[in-house]
């Protein structure tokens, strides 16, 4: 357990400085077995939580600490190939939700036979019914050809585009992907991708990534630019990565929140658990330098998020204390505090 770590003033994402996170021991709290972030929604006075491990599972309740965890299977309306994680959502005024999933393809590199080797990618979905089922909106974020790397020594991906959040701005113009990208060594890290949101209902070949310093290249095959690069390449024995972003908008310091799982190897030990701040979306290269929250061993070790508990609160909302999630169990919460605050 960590114990409550303040932030030194970088590029300071709020007037006066970066704002504080602590960690804090809380009773255990524990959803679906899952594996990837898990998008939250509210509907009228019903409280959806999506987890997933290749399919998703959606349970419901009155609020985060009353929920019937049966859950129920998930529906989509085609097949393809892979299994399919649904990792972000977002609920428009008339109720609709669309979600966005991350889907690991089969067949991706069929020489490697000890290890399931793939390349990920992502894809958009739309709702009518809280989300029990799915229509397939098609592929948004693809990585370049080429940059598959068959020689890895990673144990799950050869490279892609995946492990991602996604938030809408405050102003409902642009929809942000944060993704994790895994294909040449450039090109490795967190990186971030945008639509225009009126594009939400047909999103295939709508989304452009950050590249260069400009919105200038396709989801589908283009280039980027990562705002947190890999320090050491992903396909080595001694990978160092930053990857799983997680982004909420905190309403107490008033900015961004992201939750960072940072690797150290090849099998993705975890060397911790990072946070950082920005204060405009716009500004890929506006958040601050991430600081450790959270100190190994902590079990178990992947996709830090945080989940409001206030009513109306969510994964992507959230105000001054919330729950600690890591792997969908949550034996923390978390206090932000403002820049100079206590």
């Amino acid at each position: 357990m960590l114990v409550p770590t303040s932030f030194a003033t970088l590029t300071a994402p709020a007037a006066g400085g970066v704002p504080t996170a602590i960690v804090r021991p809380a009773d255990e709290l524990r959803l679906r077995d899952t594996d990837c972030n898990s998008p939250v929604h509210w509907s009228g006075d019903t409280f959806y939580i999506f987890n997933s491990i290749g399919q998703p599972w959606r349970s419901h309740g009155s609020d985060l600490f009353h929920l019937d965890l049966t859950g129920l299977a998930v529906r989509y309306d085609n097949e393809c190939s892979g299994a399919r994680w649904i990792e972000a959502t977002w609920q428009d005024d008339d109720g609709t939700l669309y979600g966005w999933y991350h889907n690991e393809p089969l067949g991706v590199v069929p020489e490697v036979t000890e290890r399931h080797l793939t390349a990920p990618r992502i894809g958009a979905v739309v709702s009518h019914d809280d989300g029990a089922s799915w229509r397939d909106l098609g592929f948004v974020l693809e990585a370049p050809p080429g940059t598959l790397h068959r020689d890895t020594h990673n144990f799950y991906f050869a490279g892609g585009n995946g492990d991602f959040c996604v938030v809408v701005d405050r102003a409902k113009e642009w929809v942000y992907f944060y993704i994790s990208t895994y294909g040449d060594f450039e090109e490795q890290g967190v990186s971030v991708a945008r639509m225009a949101l009126a594009d939400r209902g047909s999103p295939a070949g709508k989304v452009l990534k950050w590249h260069g310093g400009g919105w200038s290249e396709p989801g589908l095959g283009g280039h980027l630019t990562p705002i947190f690069p890999a320090r050491i390449d992903w396909h080595r024995e001694d990978a160092d990565a930053f990857w799983g972003p997680s982004v909420h908008w905190n309403t107490w310091v008033e900015c961004w929140v992201m939750l960072l799982n940072r690797a150290k190897d090849k099998d993705w030990g975890q060397e911790g658990i990072y946070v950082t701040f920005s204060a405009d979306l716009s500004r890929p290269d506006g958040w601050s330098e991430p600081v450790k929250i959270l100190e190994p061993p902590y079990k178990p070790g992947w996709y830090p998020q945080v989940i409001g508990t206030a009513k109306g609160e969510t994964d992507k909302l959230a105000g001054r204390t919330a729950r600690l999630f890591v792997h969908g169990v949550s034996r923390w919460e978390v206090e932000f505090e403002r820049p100079g605050g206590a």
